[in-house]
């Protein structure tokens, strides 16, 4: 008689638990990926919490481990567009936390201006840090996720891969993220059969405290009703909006997906 699949398997919200897992978030000293860290910490992982900013790590870093004691977070100060750095990033992670089995690639920037006056050395800037970063990151976190025959790689990539953004003009952006979401399909795919699960998050316009600077300038006042206008849900996300699929791209009940993008945007690219 056949195994029953359902009647064998885990409980459906203990196959969301992360406990156990070690997990690493780049960019995780504000926004995105400070939510990011918390989340997986919440769902049980340890987390080493990774950005250039020395202070901004070590904050969050003490905001996990005071609302979950029983999680273990290190601040790891890093440039993760440099190879070397990224190399003895993972090395560290690995040896205070025992391991790697989740890693968010989360690292980014952004830019309005025409491409008619883009210096190039704009526009070789976004693509190091875009999705140069990326690739260096998963390069390295895969060399360690082989070795256990399992990982989790998430990148963030953006709804801005997959429309061209209006009014503002940022091609240079929206071409990086575009890469970043062939570059998480290819590796995906590379990978599969060594237990390298890859896939992204493509956020919509969220609430960050670098997009709430924004929105109280001349420029940000003028944008704000017209990407509002343009959103079904007639709002911009929280950050606390990513975490639920951060956790589900982290956790065993995602197993059997590779390659793939989910885009949280409210709508905004639905129509």
């Amino acid at each position: 008689m056949a195994i029953d699949p359902i009647m064998n398997s885990e409980n459906i919200l203990g196959r969301f638990s992360l406990r156990g897992k070690v997990a690493l978030v780049t960019g995780a000293g504000q926004g995105i990926g400070r939510a990011f860290a918390h989340a997986l910490a919440d769902a049980g992982a340890d987390v080493a919490v990774i950005d250039r900013e020395k202070e901004a790590s070590q904050i969050v870093s003490d905001e996990i481990k005071r609302r979950n004691p029983s999680q273990k977070s290190i601040a790891i100060t890093a440039d993760v567009t440099d190879e070397s750095q990224v190399k003895e990033t993972i090395k560290e992670v690995v040896s205070e936390l025992g391991d790697l089995t989740i890693a968010c690639n989360n690292v980014g920037t952004g830019q309005w201006i025409d491409s008619e006056n883009m210096p190039y050395s704009d526009f070789q800037a976004m693509m190091r840090i875009n999705l140069d970063s990326v690739f260096l990151c998963a390069q390295n976190e895969a060399k360690h996720m082989f070795t256990r025959g399992y990982g989790k790689i998430i990148n963030t990539a953006s709804m801005s891969a997959h429309v061209a953004n209006f009014p503002q003009n940022q091609s240079h952006y929206n071409t990086s993220k575009a890469g970043v979401i062939s570059l998480t399909r290819s590796l995906g795919a590379e990978w599969a059969d060594r237990g390298v699960r890859v896939n992204s998050i493509s956020p919509g316009y969220t609430r960050t405290p670098l997009v709430e600077e924004l929105l109280e300038t001349e420029i940000g006042k003028k944008m704000w009703p017209v990407w509002k206008s343009r959103i079904p849900q007639q709002k911009m996300a929280e950050v606390t909006d990513l975490q639920g699929a951060i956790v589900f791209l982290a956790s065993a009940v995602s197993d059997y997906m590779t390659g793939c993008d989910l885009v949280i945007d409210g709508g905004y690219t639905a129509w």
